[in-house]
């Protein structure tokens, strides 16, 4: 079952990334004619999964038939959780092949997902063949699984070399429309992700960076770039991975790159509780282009491991609101309203974050300066890790941070308020009244 919740996860992941930017431009009008193709991605999403739980039951029988030894057949776990994070992110925003006029064809995302069920393909053959030089079967079944397979092998390492040259004509073209556009932000992210798919990490997360230099810090670019840096990390959260990831769950904690690599880091520890707290909150939100199917039934396995009812992805989880609750008036100082009236409209973010020095928040929310004054309401649900939110802690200091930059954090130039040492049972709206400049 393990190996069927991964090749899912898996190819839903890269087939995001593929899809995603096919999707965003329907919804922006670039597309007019995403209705009538609604139908064929429900398709090819049936096709990837029914390809899974042929896959799967390949691997399981051979290793019950004792065909793959218990060495190989967790390599091959391995190497299928590896590159089951790609899936699902593949499918993000790769749809425009030709960018210089910005139409979307499907042709560039519908040739990339065949390429990733090829290579799929191929690299089961190829741990087939391996393992059955090493189990030794008897000569006449060796002759014939090896003759089988080869003929396979070639004929999908001839369909992969076909997608690998168009990716890399792609990649081409996408460098020579930039050379010529260098402020096309579109174009660097799509070249970002195409580069990640192609395990080029550092180049990737240049071009993402790029992006940010255009358009500015988002959630979206953070998680793409927190993703390149875990791929090179041997899939690995280090100081560096953290903080990206933190930027982008500050911006936006429902994002779903961010949250679906974090639920599959989860996973993949046997966090299972948190890695359904991740997955639920994309699946919650119900963005265009996410695989919401594929991460239902991640939500169904990591709750079958803990003994938990699974339940059909057409119906939605009703939200439980529990624990802590603190009731939040924010407003703007007379001078400080001024001030920003002047210019444009600035982001607010508020937060909550532990009293023992950690800087982590337990709970934030992020609007508009354009909004106040407003009530909001901090809670688990604000949560930027399930593990860690108001139900952890007795007490906790607030922020309100009007951003000069838009960025997360107090820098110079913004304007802040703050109240220390609230205890998260208070049932009292405090008040947070913006008036301070940081220095």
């Amino acid at each position: 079952m393990e190996i069927a919740l991964i090749v899912l996860v898996f190819i839903a992941l890269l087939l995001y990334i593929v899809w995603l930017p096919f999707f965003k431009g329907t919804s922006t009008g670039v597309n007019n004619n995403s209705a009538q193709e609604n139908p064929k991605n429900n398709i090819r999403d049936e096709t990837n999964v029914q390809l899974y739980k042929e896959h799967k039951a390949e691997i399981e029988k051979d290793f019950s038939d004792g065909g793959i030894d218990e060495e190989n057949y967790q390599y091959l776990l391995a190497e299928l959780d590896s590159s089951l994070l790609q899936d699902i992110e593949a499918a993000k925003k790769e749809s425009n092949v030709i960018v210089s006029n910005k139409h979307f064809s499907v042709l560039w995302p519908l040739s990339l997902s065949l390429f990733i069920i090829a290579f799929s393909i191929v690299l089961y053959l190829k741990q087939g063949t391996l393992t059955a030089l090493m189990t030794t079967p008897n000569a006449k079944q060796s002759s014939q699984q090896e003759q089988m397979s080869g003929d396979q092998q070639a004929q999908a390492q001839q369909e992969q070399q076909e997608q690998q040259e168009q990716i890399l004509a792609y990649i081409t073209q996408l460098q020579q429309h930039l050379e010529k556009n260098v402020d096309d932000g579109e174009a660097w992210y799509k070249l970002g992700q195409t580069l990640v798919s192609v395990g080029e990490f550092d180049m990737a997360i240049t071009a993402f960076n790029e992006v940010i230099r255009i358009e500015g810090e988002q959630a979206d670019l953070l998680g793409a770039i927190a993703q390149a840096h875990y791929y090179r990390n041997n899939q690995q959260i280090d100081e560096q991975v953290q903080s990206f990831i933190d930027r982008a769950l500050a911006l936006d904690i429902n994002d779903p790159s961010t949250n679906i690599l974090m639920g599959m880091h989860n996973f993949i520890a046997k966090e299972y509780e948190q890695a359904i707290g991740y997955w639920q909150r994309v699946i919650d939100t119900k963005k265009q282009g996410v695989n919401i199917n594929a991460l239902q039934e991640a939500v169904n396995e990591a709750k079958s491991r803990l003994g938990m009812p699974s339940m059909n992805s057409n119906q939605p989880e009703k939200a439980q609101a529990t624990g802590p609750t603190l009731n939040v008036s924010i407003s703007l100082a007379d001078d400080v309203a001024q001030q920003l009236a002047q210019g444009e409209d600035k982001v607010v973010f508020v937060y909550a974050i532990p009293t023992d020095g950690q800087r982590m928040p337990l709970a934030a929310m992020k609007f508009m300066a354009s909004d106040l004054p407003k009530v909001i309401t901090l809670s688990n649900d604000n949560a930027m890790s399930p593990a860690n939110n108001l139900s952890s802690v007795s007490e906790v200091h607030i922020y309100a941070v009007v951003s000069n930059q838009g960025g997360v954090g107090i820098k110079s130039g913004d304007f802040k308020a703050e109240i220390q040492n609230i205890s998260v049972d208070n049932t009292d709206t405090l008040s947070l009244v913006i008036d301070s400049l940081v220095e």
